[in-house]
């Protein structure tokens, strides 16, 4: 087994069977088996961690499958807040920005907080303004715009005059039974998913790392800040192990979940695999959780948990083929 290796994450929720035909199984196939195929090459090529989740949660940002960068959801006010974050298991470094409007690619923002700043969360246009003067890329909000989130956002301000997260409307969604459902619907309900992205690695020199990216939740409250730009909660990484998380980012913080992890290898001396699995399985479901995580530990172990019909998830070893996968 090559250690070097690579696990990435697009949402998890409910999946929609009826809406599975091949074609739409295959775009988000293909776009995850991109990703991978670019976080591994960078592995590859002797790429630390860092450049290589960073790198897939870039791809996943600019793709509009994805409620990240392009094609991320709206806020109540119809307006987009964008949150990402980075962490070096290494040096146990971090970056993270939130509540970011204008900035194309935010793991490139959050990066570049880890690199060229001493502090480690920059929020709203504080977070812009630093962008900017690192020479990263900035857009008007409507580079975000896809008809999809549109009308996803118009579906929840109809049904429930309250915040959705990606993947839940609830039983109102549901129950709106659709008899049909219609051409390119996604393989997991749009209304019914968690919409975050994420990557985690570990490089050839046994280094680990993560990085977490959301454009938040359909209809929320502007200002709410979820899980993925608070370390602990939707990102971490140290030498133990690296998380990135998908849910219902109140839960993950509560729970400080994506530490937990880490905690319970550290001090219980429990495997990765069990120790996300209590996480996932037990302590989120303890408080109506839901969602999943991906996870690596420094031996190279891989595990992918979580407590919802399906997740998008993905892994590459050096010298490996990638495999991705979207059901439970």
């Amino acid at each position: 087994m090559n250690s070097a290796v690579i696990a990435i994450h697009g949402g998890a929720g409910t999946i929609t069977r009826a809406a599975m035909d091949a074609q739409r199984e295959r775009e988000y196939t293909e776009a995850l088996e991109h990703v991978l195929r670019e976080g591994q090459r960078v592995l590859a090529g002797g790429g630390s961690a860092l450049d290589a989740v960073t790198e897939a949660v870039r791809l996943l940002e600019d793709c509009p499958l994805f409620n990240a960068g392009k094609g991320a959801v709206l806020t109540h006010a119809g307006t987009y807040e964008l949150d990402a974050s980075v962490m070096d298991g290494a040096t146990l470094n971090a970056g993270a920005i939130t509540c970011v409007k204008r900035v194309r690619n935010p793991v490139l923002a959050a990066r570049a907080v880890l690199e060229h700043s001493e502090h480690v969360l920059f929020a709203a246009e504080g977070a812009e303004a630093f962008a900017e003067a690192q020479g990263l890329e900035l857009v008007s909000p409507d580079y975000y715009f896809t008809q999809a989130r549109h009308d996803q956002w118009q579906r929840a301000r109809a049904t429930a005059g309250m915040a959705l997260l990606d993947h839940d409307a609830a039983a109102l969604a549901a129950q709106a039974a659709r008899a049909k459902q219609p051409e390119g619907t996604d393989p997991i309900d749009p209304d019914r998913k968690f919409g975050t992205v994420g990557a985690v690695a570990r490089d050839a020199r046994g280094n680990l790392a993560a990085a977490t990216s959301t454009g938040g939740v359909t209809n929320k409250q502007v200002g709410r800040v979820g899980d993925t730009p608070v370390f602990g909660a939707g990102c971490y990484a140290d030498d133990v192990a690296a998380v990135s998380a998908t849910g219902t980012g109140e839960m993950f913080i509560r729970t400080v979940a994506a530490f937990d992890v880490s905690a319970q290898m550290r001090y219980a001396g429990l495997s990765l695999e069990e120790s996300a699995r209590r996480v996932v399985m037990e302590k989120l479901t303890a408080i109506n959780g839901r969602g999943g995580l991906i996870a690596v530990d420094r031996a190279g172990n891989v595990t992918l948990p979580f407590n919802t019909e399906g997740m998008y998830r993905g892994i590459a070893r050096v010298g490996e083929p990638v495999n991705v996968w979207i059901y439970g």
